[in-house]
């Protein structure tokens, strides 16, 4: 019998000892990162400026999150696909129907964070978070309805004693691994660590808070899970800007290697590649 995604994520885990996860802003960036990463995130951050070039503000319909993950899947067969999902767009009731809905969909695993509308991206000041009697009850019952997908609570919570509050919570609720976003400081990690034995996952973005450590010196400090929200969105931004200024410089000739550009068959190879992947499903 086939593992579920979320069976296979667990075992990846347990084999590996930690997974790298990279945040994607559409599928093209996905079937890209794919070529040499098993990890795909369905990043918030990305997502939002992807599609509605917008901040990550809590704008993210739901349904556009599903309908996402199913073109993924698509093409994506064999990755663990973990996604972000906000605070379950609001309601307890929505963020089990979309949980039920991204199982359905193929999804791996899911992140639920317990910030307070409006939201902020987790490596910017001034977040609000809900109580834990706000928060718990929601946690609790997506737990309850998912099926074998991997929950991941996130908290957004900065002073270190609640942070510890937070995530003993968590795991007692049930959930399979623990994320505490926006760490600037090793010793939240290591405080958190000796206060369950469940999976930590750590946050990096280019600029944000967390202190850039590679794989190999996060898991000496007790990571499991590394998610590498924005590289993608981030050098797409770098390029289109890098691309546009020389095609505007050269009178609208087009650039012949004098910037970082593929050519028409390179991105045709990658699109056939997907057909593929969809024609074998």
């Amino acid at each position: 019998m086939e593992l579920t995604y979320g069976s296979r994520l667990r075992e990846t885990l347990a084999e590996n000892g930690m997974i790298p996860f990279i945040g994607v802003y559409d599928t093209f960036s996905a079937a890209i990162s794919a070529r040499r990463f098993d990890g795909i995130f369905v990043s918030g951050f990305s997502f939002a400026a992807s599609y509605y070039g917008m901040p990550d503000i809590g704008l993210i319909s739901w349904s556009d999150i599903v309908g996402f993950v199913q073109r993924l899947r698509a093409i994506l067969p064999r990755q663990h696909l973990l996604v972000d999902i906000d605070d379950g767009y609001a309601d307890t009731e929505v963020a089990c129907h979309v949980v039920s809905l991204l199982e359905s969909a193929g999804a791996s695993g899911i992140i639920l964070e317990d910030q307070k509308r409006p939201k902020r991206c987790g490596h910017l000041n001034n977040k609000q978070i809900l109580s834990l009697d706000e928060f718990l009850p929601k946690i609790e019952k997506v737990i309850a309805t998912r099926k074998d997908m991997v929950v991941v609570a996130r908290t957004d919570a900065h002073d270190l004693d609640e942070v510890v509050k937070r995530v003993r919570a968590f795991d007692e609720a049930g959930a399979d691994w623990l994320l505490v976003d926006g760490v600037s400081r090793l010793d939240t990690v290591k405080a958190v660590r000796a206060h369950t034995s469940k999976p930590l996952v750590f946050n990096h973005i280019t600029g944000g808070k967390s202190p850039s450590l590679s794989l190999t010196e996060l898991k000496a400090q007790g990571i499991s899970v590394v998610l590498y929200s924005t590289p993608c969105l981030f050098a797409a931004q770098a390029s289109i800007e890098e691309t546009i200024r020389a095609l505007k410089s050269r009178d609208g000739l087009l650039p012949a290697g004098e910037t970082k550009s593929v050519d028409l068959s390179a991105c045709q190879a990658l699109l056939e590649e997907n057909l593929l992947k969809r024609t074998l499903l």
